[in-house]
């Protein structure tokens, strides 16, 4: 008997050395390569203090930015896996742009890495999961849909969900109650109201009927934190393969059979009885038809504000692709996932500004103020939005601070020579990942200087062209950048709008300054919340 356990004893010893060599091998990686890399803590790499709360995704990436000051890439382990991060500019529009055909995809990290997928999957199938030349269809197949003319075709239903806040805002102020309120849940519900008509093509109203079944539904299927997500989350970064042939699915599947089901539904409605209604349900049907097509918009790039991305070649290209239903159906999900949350994260770090920085909020209001006496009596148009400089300014400066897609990422899908032009030059091989640290960079002294200061005046008309546009990526970097930057700029500035012709910005008790971030997953918010009141204005 004690011969047995002495075996079982060697065999498992065995078994945990050989997997503590083969782990540690792993971590050897970067010596192969003449680029600094951060020391990897065993098993955890260097994302053991996300994964245990010690730091925030902010922190955690700047400091990891910050370790190589004069690097233009650095290596560093999430969890076992190798990670470049490029920290300059130049070559990050080198590798999104000029040499995208190497860098073409995003990490496989919830989708596993064949291209072909189940059209049923939710996420799989959204534009930002899709890969190769699957996603070059879909990609061109959507771009028409976010043209600055489709933008003044939505626009009315935007500005009608801003009405209908700043309405209830005023109704509820007039009956004596105190709008002090938690800006993340704030814009959350105003996103997905903005997302419920845009996008799926019915009216909800999440701040009158707060538990509607939308809302409520979006909630779970959004809800991020809970460990069961982060355990998948970290399972499905860690064996992307494995758990595609497991079948796991990143999305709650109750709230996407609702979902899915909502949409279909809309779809035979309005087939059946011809209704036509300039919303995105109805750009998935003009594509079914194949009618959706590139037009040509003088104003498109000039108005749409600085912070405006773009399409490339790749979203202005044609093909033959017949898409199924499903696979449509899965772009309400990406654009759900931006009106909830994207949406929401911009508008709660932006409205939190304009309160610490009063003189800011007061010359814009003043703006507001100024375009409204212009329309005399008629309503905001997409156009006169557009116009409004200072708004432009305020926004961009805020994307700049805060960008909500805090880092991006891209997988080398064929071997690629990386080459600095100063020296440093190796293979980056097919399947390794790239990060690029927005949140950094933006706020790197040696782009804007004083960067921690909330400064609308680095976009003015004198100084915008100071900025080097490759340091400037809040809707990131070439043909793979955000396709909805259009609308999410629309969104956030007629909401403003509304609000600030009626309501100052102000703190509270509540309000935490300065403002600490939340060590509670991988998302950009604050650690109490983010606490402002929105007070009436006196006649």
């Amino acid at each position: 008997m004690m011969e047995v356990n002495l075996f079982v004893a060697i065999a498992v010893g065995g078994l945990i050395l050989a997997a503590y060599h083969y782990i540690s091998k792993r971590y050897t990686y970067f010596l192969t390569k003449p680029i600094p890399c951060v020391e990897p803590s065993f098993l955890l790499g260097n994302t053991g203090p996300m994964i245990t709360r010690r730091r925030d995704m902010v922190s955690h990436v700047r400091m990891l930015y910050d370790s190589f000051p004069d690097a233009k890439i650095m290596g560093f382990y999430d969890l076992t896996k190798p990670i470049f991060m490029i920290r300059d500019p130049e070559m990050v529009k080198k590798i999104t742009v000029k040499d995208f055909d190497h860098f073409t995809d995003h990490t496989p990290t919830m989708t596993g890495t064949s291209e072909d997928i189940d059209d049923g999957a939710l996420f799989s199938n959204s534009l930002f999961a899709l890969r190769g030349q699957k996603w070059r269809d879909m990609r061109a197949t959507l771009s028409p849909a976010f043209t600055g003319s489709k933008m003044r075709h939505m626009f009315e239903l935007v500005v009608e969900c801003g009405r209908s806040m700043a309405e209830f805002l005023r109704s509820e102020a007039e009956a004596g109650k105190r709008l002090e309120f938690e800006m993340k849940d704030t814009f959350a519900r105003f996103g997905n109201d903005v997302i419920a008509t845009v996008a799926f093509g019915i009216k909800v109203d999440s701040l009158r009927d707060r538990e509607n079944d939308f809302y409520m539904q979006g909630k779970q299927l959004l809800n991020f934190q809970r460990w069961s997500v982060m355990v998948k989350f970290l399972l499905m970064r860690a064996m992307p393969a494995l758990m595609e042939k497991l079948g796991t699915d990143f999305v709650d599947a109750q709230a996407s059979k609702y979902f899915r089901g909502m949409i279909m539904e809309n779809m035979k409605q309005r087939q059946a009885h011809g209704i036509v209604r300039n919303d995105m349900i109805h750009m998935l049907m003009e594509v079914r038809k194949g009618a959706l097509k590139h037009e040509k918009d003088e104003q498109e790039t000039k108005d749409a504000g600085f912070a405006t991305v773009e399409e490339s070649q790749v979203g202005k290209s044609v093909h033959s692709r017949v898409w199924k239903d499903n696979e449509l159906v899965a772009q309400c999900f990406i654009f759900f996932l931006a009106g909830f949350d994207t949406l929401s994260t911009g508008l709660t770090f932006l409205t939190y500004e304009l309160t610490i920085n009063p003189e800011i909020q007061k010359r814009l209001y003043e703006e507001v103020m100024e375009t409204e006496k212009s329309l005399d009596g008629k309503p905001l148009t997409y156009e006169v939005l557009q116009k409004m400089q200072y708004m432009d300014m305020v926004v961009s400066e805020s994307l700049r601070k805060w960008p909500p897609g805090v880092v991006s990422d891209r997988y080398c899908t064929k071997d690629y020579r990386f080459d600095d032009g100063a020296g440093t030059s190796f293979v980056i091989e097919k399947g390794r990942s790239i990060w690029i640290p927005a949140i950094a960079i933006h706020n790197d002294p040696q782009y804007y200087p004083n960067p921690d200061r909330f400064d609308p005046e680095r976009f003015s008309e004198q100084n915008k062209s100071k900025i080097n546009p490759a340091s400037y990526i809040p809707f990131g970097s070439g043909p793979r950048n955000c396709i909805g930057s259009r609308l999410a700029l629309m969104e956030i500035k007629s909401i403003v709008y509304y609000l600030l012709m009626d309501f100052s910005f102000e703190p509270t008790e509540k309000t935490q300054i300065p403002l600490r971030l939340s060590k509670n997953g991988f998302i950009l918010q604050g650690e109490k919340g983010v606490w402002l009141e929105f007070k009436p204005r006196v006649p």
